[in-house]
């Protein structure tokens, strides 16, 4: 059968395939042609249609996993697209291979009578937070170069990702930035919980790009605001105070009002999309930093783990969460980052669906 884990969520739906590379040819004799099929399918191609891709640099080879050696792949669609998916696996005949398939997300609840119903397949769903801890501790363990650190956020010329130690992590918080947002307290790998969130997300930042930039896609909306400049924008420290509050230690360069230049007629004619969807971009992502800072520290805890889609091609926002933890912390706190992003709740329903099946 094919190895498969999901996770469906708002915005995204991620599936991980294990791919066996160990396979004996008495084996790759007696595989059915479905599965033959369907293996070459996936890993033959990098774009599924016109919005499902292959994050190819994401692939990890010689992974050992229930006695077996293979590669690991990363395949990401809009769930929006998640009809075409389901045709997709209708056509491929995936039923004839297996009857479940391991689920996490919203889109678990959501698809399950679509999956029942078009492809004759049931969704074990599964609790989405335990799957996420599940993968990140999987691939941390698999994959050593996994969790990384951004040295001189703020300085473009001397930035850089450097690799973090995360073998020993407890306690560490995650936060998973979706269309939303959860934030987990992590003390063991067993002992974990959910303690803050916001619905400000990944979504809410692409849903006010595209109102205000005519935007159809996330890449898009990041390559606009990789051009843009939020201080036309945003209200900053020293527009007010005409430089820095040393009263407060608040440097001048700090955003005071998100879009607060724009209740100003002459401001407003001097920008375009692409600063709108910069602001855009610093405005949750700050807001993002800000309730992550306070629950870490109402927690004690000081090791912050920033995972999910929005980090997706997103050097900025990485760049913003990394030098806001550490300065508003006085270097108390560190943002750590994670090479997989968003795969980790589909990771945990893989290793979820191998433990069942043995």
């Amino acid at each position: 059968m094919p190895w498969f884990g999901m996770d469906i969520g708002g915005t995204l739906a991620k599936l991980v395939y294990f791919e066996p590379t160990d396979v004996t040819p008495d084996e790759e004799e007696l595989e059915v042609e479905t599965l033959r099929t369907i293996r070459r399918y996936l890993t033959s191609n990098v774009a599924y249609g016109s919005d499902g891709v292959r994050d190819v640099h994401l692939e990890m080879k010689n992974v050992k996993l229930a006695g077996r050696v293979g590669t690991l792949h990363f395949i990401r669609f809009p769930t929006a697209s998640m009809k075409s998916f389901i045709e997709l696996a209708k056509e491929k005949k995936l039923a004839t291979l297996a009857d479940t398939i391991c689920a996490t997300g919203g889109g678990a609840y959501k698809f399950e009578e679509d999956f029942n119903k078009e492809v004759e397949l049931a969704l074990h769903k599964l609790d989405e937070l335990q799957m996420l801890i599940q993968g990140i501790n999987f691939i941390d363990d698999t994959y050593p170069s996994e969790c990384f650190y951004w040295a001189h956020p703020d300085d473009e010329e001397q930035c850089k990702k450097v690799p973090f130690d995360f073998s020993d992590p407890y306690p560490y918080l995650v936060v998973n930035i979706g269309s939303g947002v959860s934030i987990i307290a992590v003390k063991s790998q067993g002992d974990y919980a959910r303690v803050s969130g916001t619905s400000l997300g990944g979504g809410t930042f692409l849903g006010l790009c595209c109102l205000l930039t005519g935007c159809n896609t996330f890449e898009e909306a990041i390559e606009m605001a990789a051009q843009g400049d939020s201080k036309k924008v945003d209200k900053l420290v020293k527009d007010i105070y005409g430089g820095d509050y040393d009263k407060f230690n608040l440097p001048g360069h700090v955003v005071a009002s998100s879009f607060g230049h724009m209740m100003c007629e002459d401001h407003r004619k001097t920008v375009c999309k692409e600063d709108l969807a910069r602001s855009t971009l610093v405005t949750i992502t700050n807001n993002i930093g800000s309730i992550a800072r306070m629950t870490a520290l109402n927690h004690g805890i000081n090791k912050v783990v920033f995972v999910g889609n929005f980090l997706r091609v997103n050097p900025i926002a990485m760049k913003l969460l990394a030098y806001a933890m550490e300065y508003w912390s006085k270097g108390q706190l560190k943002a750590l980052f994670l090479e997989h992003e968003g795969h980790f709740g589909a990771v945990g329903c893989l290793i979820e669906l191998i433990k069942e099946k043995r």
